[in-house]
């Protein structure tokens, strides 16, 4: 399952040409990621406050169409890779009515507990883990 997450292009994160800056785009994929977690009845918040965290490992980005100032980005986010210690999760950038693609990348995420240091979801928040069950089965195909 994807999620689209849509919102205009702000002045700020355009450079001199009215080009959205290369710097703009990880935090893009912080929204989307956000929000499609959020679209499992688990808002990243709650996540927080239960005492796991995502921290990035490992992000790569590949810009093939610029984006401007006054466009409306769609961010359709899923996750790509789900396992009980690691998340991947794959980012593609659009602008909204336009099917060219603009930019895509991952992100990928280690599941830690609050002092950071990595866990076993399914041993360390099993109730967590049950909640996010569907994202798991989607990811794996099962």
């Amino acid at each position: 399952m994807a999620t689209e997450t849509r919102f205009p292009v702000r002045y700020a994160e355009t450079d001199q040409m009215g080009i959205v800056h290369h710097s703009v785009y990880p935090v893009w994929f912080e929204c989307g990621r956000t929000e499609h977690i959020k679209s499992y009845g688990l808002p990243y918040h709650e996540l927080e406050k239960s005492g796991i965290m995502l921290p990035l490992i490992r992000m790569e980005v590949e810009y093939r169409k610029p984006v401007h100032y006054g466009d409306m980005v769609v961010i359709r986010t899923r996750v790509s890779k789900a396992t009980k210690v690691r998340l991947l999760i794959s980012y593609e950038v659009y602008v909204e009515g336009d099917p060219q693609l603009c930019a895509k990348g991952f992100t990928e995420h280690a599941w830690t507990s609050s002092d950071l240091k990595p866990v076993n979801l399914s041993k360390y928040k099993p109730d967590i883990y049950e909640r996010l069950r569907p994202m798991f089965n989607e990811a794996t195909g099962v």
